[in-house]
This record gives structure tokens, sequence and C-alpha cells, in this order.
């Protein structure tokens, strides 16, 4: 079976392109953005292309002709949509970039799908779309109308498209709401990776809201086992539903810093900040509704993986 992957060369779309592969023929594509390190991103479709199963091509969700050429080469039955304008501040900087890429490239994701007769459609949202809610966990059936950033907008935006398409043509499809993903090969722009760099350069980390800000840190290979799951689950689960995917156990930024202290051995050098108006105070995710589903529970211990993202850390750079 054809899975096309949007975004492969992204932190969740490289792990679950590589997980997929197992078992199935990938078709990943990626446009590159500059966003952070390329080289970071080519360095993950190396990890890709050793495997015959692995076709790649560099494009941009935003190019629609491209796009479907994409489409009706290779005729996936299976699309997962994770290449997105990632980073919540970078938002309030270019917000008109999280239009382009997060609306009118999902968008064209959608008519692809439709025109071309793809059988299930899994995209990525996000935990941001929750806003500053104060009942906690957050549930999939809670209000979202009070997003904080342009990202969450937009992702948020990404469900209702999703709804519409699914009312009016049957797209079936599943939508994800992620939880503070982290691992080897994360992000440069997220909490961990800037954390140790900052740490082991000696250089003083900022932290927002006293320390006293929570998140749901989820453990990469967690998350891929889950998505992996989704795929194989009846089309008829594939009727417009939304899934948290968090591990359900927050952690305070500063247990979290201890925690890296701990495995780098060294004490960071810390700067108390204001919390921008983007960022959420807490994210605690219910995924009772996803483990209903899959049958499998997030089993990676925060400090199990924080160590594991530490030694790839050292051995990617050579430290």
């Amino acid at each position: 079976m054809n899975i096309l992957v949007t975004g492969a060369a992204g932190f969740i779309g490289m792990h679950t392109c590589k997980k997929l592969l197992k078992n199935h023929k990938v078709i990943g594509i990626d446009n590159f953005d500059k966003y952070y390190s390329v080289y970071l991103k080519k360095k993950r479709i190396e990890q890709l292309v050793k495997n015959r199963n692995f076709y790649f091509a560099k494009i941009d969700i935003r190019n629609n002709s491209k796009l479907n050429k994409i489409f009706k080469k290779f005729k996936p039955k299976i699309v997962i949509h994770l290449a997105a304008q990632a980073g919540v501040r970078y938002s309030l900087k270019n917000p008109e970039k999280y239009i382009q890429s997060n609306i009118l490239g999902f968008f064209n994701i959608l008519e692809n799908c439709k025109n071309n007769n793809s059988k299930k459609l899994i995209y990525a949202s996000t935990s941001s779309v929750y806003g500053n809610i104060k009942k906690f966990p957050f549930k999939e059936n809670m209000s979202t109308s009070a997003p904080l950033s342009v990202y969450a907008v937009t992702k948020k935006t990404n469900e209702l498209l999703a709804y519409s398409y699914h009312h009016l043509y049957n797209l079936k499809t599943i939508g994800l709401r992620f939880f503070t993903v982290y691992g080897p090969w994360g992000r440069p722009d997220m909490a961990l990776f800037s954390f140790v760099k900052s740490i082991i350069k000696k250089n003083i980390i900022t932290i927002y809201g006293r320390g006293k800000l929570r998140r749901d840190f989820t453990y990469i290979d967690d998350v891929v086992n889950q998505i992996e799951k989704i795929t194989k689950l009846d089309v008829k689960f594939y009727n417009n539903q939304i899934l948290n995917i968090g591990g359900g156990k927050p952690v305070k930024l500063m247990n979290f810093i201890k925690i890296i202290e701990k495995y780098l051995l060294i004490k960071a050098k810390i700067k108390f900040i204001r919390t921008p108006k983007t960022d959420v105070k807490f994210t605690y995710a219910d995924s009772s509704k996803l483990r209903k589903l899959t049958k499998i529970n997030f089993k990676t211990d925060i400090n199990k993986g924080v160590f594991a993202f530490v030694n790839w850390y050292k051995n990617f750079y050579k430290i």
C-alpha cells in the first residue's frame, strides 16, 4: 500500500516514515523550509532514503500542480499530513506564512485527497488550539474557540476545513492534537533542544512564568506507535474524529530542566522572563478516546526520553 507523508523531513514526519517503511511503500514530500536547520532536515531524509521502499520529492504543499502530480503518480490510499509552518512565537513575526502554508497548503491536500480517492486522511493539529482553558485534563469535546496565536488559529481552521470536507464529500479524516512531542532528531526551536544546546554551551536559558508552566511532554516513539495503529483502523472510524496525542503526565518546566541537568552533568544558567501572549500556561491531555481506539498506551518516562535525546544530541553534534 502507498502511504503519502507530507513534512517527511520534519521531526514527527521522519519518525513516522521510518515506522511505516517496515510494512509499506512511503512517499515523502517536504520543501526544506528554512525556518530551522535545513542541514538537520536533510540528515533526517538521509535516514529514510536508505530504504528502497521510500520515495522522496521536494515539493511545497502550496504548489498544487506539483502536489497533484504526486497524487496521480502514486495514488496513495492513506495520506498523513504533517507539513506545516511550525512555531507558536514565530507566528507573531510572520503570520502570512502560516496562512499560506497551514491553510492554503491544507486546502490543497484536502482537494487532492478528494479528487484522487484517497481512502484515509490523518492530519496534524495541535494542543495549542485549547488556549488557556482552566479545566484539566483537556478533552477533545472542550471549547477551542479562543486560540492564543495565529499558529493555533490555522490549526483550528484545519479542523474546520476537514469537518466541511467530511460533511460535503464524505472525506475520511482523523485529526491529531499533538502535545509537546520530544525526542531524538527533535526540532531546534523546541524547549528540549534549545535547553540542551544552551546548557552545553553554558549560555543563559530563558524560562517563562518563573518555571511554573507545565507541559505534557510526549515521547516521539509513543507518538508514532499511535499513528501507525491509527492507519490500521477500519475506515468507519475516520468520521472526522479529533484525537489528543499526549502522555497525560504534565511536567513543571523547572523539573524538566533538572532532568536535563542530571544527564548533562552541567548546571543551567537561568533567566526568568514574562510569558509571551502566544504561550499557554498548561497543557494536559486526556487521551482516553485515543487509547480506546488503538488499545496501546504511552510508555516512555520523561527521564528515559530526555536521556535518549541527550545521547542523540551528543552523537549527532560529536560532543
